[in-house]
C-alpha cells in the first residue's frame, strides 16, 4: 500500500478539517446527542458562504455640543432655501469648527437660489457664503448677476470686493476698489469698509483708500500704493500717516523730496495736537538724513527739544494729576502733551 505524501497543503488541509471536527463534536455535547448527526451533515464551506452586507448609518454631521443646532433640525435645515436661516447656521458652525456642517452649507448655499435673482438675493447668498468660509463660492454666485450702473454696480463691486479679500485675490480686490473709486481715488476716503468683528460685537472699519493701498503694497505696486496715499484729502493726524506711510514706501525719490514730505506729515500732526507721532515723525526725518549722508542736526535738535518737552510735562502730570488743588494745571499739562505746537515742540523751528 502507497504511503501517504504529507505535503504542506495536506497538512493544512488536515488540521482545519480536526478544528471542525472538535468545534463540530463540542457543539453536539452543548446540543444534545440529537444534534450531533445534524451538525456532523454541515459541509466545510463557511468561507464560501456571501459575507452579510454591512449597514452604515449616516452619523451625525457634529458633535453633540450646548447651545448648537440638534442634527434633527439641521438637517431639515437643509432642505430649505431660506439663506438668512443658513446664515445664521454657518455662523454657528464657523464658532464651534463644525467643519463637516460647513461644507454641507456650503454645497446648500451654491443650489438654494439658482439663477436668475434680482441683486438683492444675490448679496444675501453671497454674504452668506462669506459667513460659511467659501470667498469663491461667493465669487461664483457674484458672476450670475450683472448690476446696472449705479447704486447696484456699487453694491455689487463691494460684496466682489469682500469675496476677494476673504479668498486674498488681493489684484481683484484692488480692481473692485478702482471700479468704487470712478477715477476719483480721493472718494475712496468717504467709503468705510469692513475689515473684522470686534470682540465687544462693533464693527472695524477702514477708509477704502487706506485700503487699496495695502492691496497694492502686497501686489509689489509700492509707487501706485504711495500715489494713492498722497490722493487723499483728509487733514490732521490722517494725513500725517498717509504721508508717513508714502514716504516709507517711496524708498527710490530722492532724499530731499522724501524730507520735503515728512514737512507735510509734520505740519499734519501739529494741527492735529499728535505729540506721539510728530516725535515718530522727527525721528524717520532724522534717519533719512543720515542715511543719505545729509545733515541731520537740525532734526536731532527739534526732537530733542520735543522729547524732553513731553517727558518733563508728562513726569509733572503724573505727580499733580491725583491732587485736586492742581486741576488748572493738569488740564494744561494734558493740552501740552497733546499739542507739539507749545513752546519747546517742533513747530516753532520750522522754516
Amino acid at each position: 500500500m502507497p504511503s501517504l505524501l504529507y505535503t504542506p497543503a495536506v497538512t493544512s488541509a488536515l488540521r482545519r478539517r480536526r478544528r471542525w471536527a472538535l468545534g463540530a463534536a463540542g457543539a453536539a455535547l452543548l446540543l444534545g446527542g440529537a444534534a450531533a448527526p445534524a451538525l456532523a451533515k454541515i459541509p466545510l464551506i463557511g468561507d464560501l458562504l456571501p459575507a452579510k452586507p454591512v449597514v452604515r448609518q449616516l452619523g451625525p454631521t457634529a458633535p453633540v455640543v450646548p447651545g448648537s443646532m440638534p442634527e434633527a433640525q439641521f438637517l431639515a435645515l437643509l432642505k430649505g432655501n431660506d439663506l438668512q436661516a443658513l446664515n445664521l447656521a454657518c455662523r454657528e458652525a464657523a464658532a464651534f469648527g463644525f467643519d463637516q456642517r460647513l461644507q454641507l452649507l456650503q454645497a446648500r448655499l451654491l443650489t438654494a437660489a439658482p439663477a436668475p435673482q434680482p441683486l438683492s438675493v444675490v448679496l444675501v447668498n453671497a454674504n452668506a457664503l462669506l459667513t460659511c468660509l467659501a470667498p469663491d463660492g461667493a465669487l461664483a454666485v457674484l458672476y450670475r448677476y450683472g448690476p446696472r450702473p449705479g447704486l447696484e454696480q456699487e453694491q455689487w463691486w463691494l460684496m466682489r470686493w469682500r469675496a476677494a479679500r476673504a479668498g486674498l485675490h488681493h489684484a481683484m480686490a484692488a480692481e473692485a476698489l478702482e471700479r468704487l473709486a470712478q477715477g476719483n481715488l480721493a472718494r475712496l476716503e468717504t467709503v468705510p469698509l469692513p475689515l473684522q468683528l470686534r470682540k465687544d460685537g462693533t464693527l472695524e472699519t477702514l477708509p477704502a483708500l487706506d485700503v487699496y493701498a495695502d492691496h497694492l503694497v502686497v501686489l509689489g505696486r509700492e509707487r501706485e500704493a504711495a500715489a494713492a496715499l498722497l490722493a487723499g484729502r483728509m487733514p490732521g493726524r490722517v494725513a500725517a500717516e498717509r504721508l508717513q506711510q508714502a514716504v516709507a514706501l517711496l524708498n527710490t525719490l530722492p532724499a530731499q523730496e522724501r524730507d520735503a514730505l515728512l514737512e507735510r506729515a509734520l505740519d499734519q500732526a501739529a494741527a492735529a495736537q499728535a505729540w506721539g507721532l510728530a516725535l515718530a515723525l522727527l525721528d524717520d526725518q532724522r534717519r533719512l538724513l543720515q542715511a543719505e549722508g545729509l545733515w541731520a542736526g537740525r532734526a536731532e535738535q527739534r526732537l530733542q527739544r520735543l522729547s524732553q518737552r513731553v517727558d518733563d510735562a508728562y513726569s509733572e502730570w503724573q505727580l499733580k494729576r491725583q491732587d485736586p488743588a492742581q486741576l488748572g494745571r493738569t488740564a494744561q499739562l494734558q493740552q501740552q502733551l497733546r499739542s507739539p505746537r507749545q513752546p519747546g515742540g517742533h513747530a516753532p523751528s520750522l522754516p
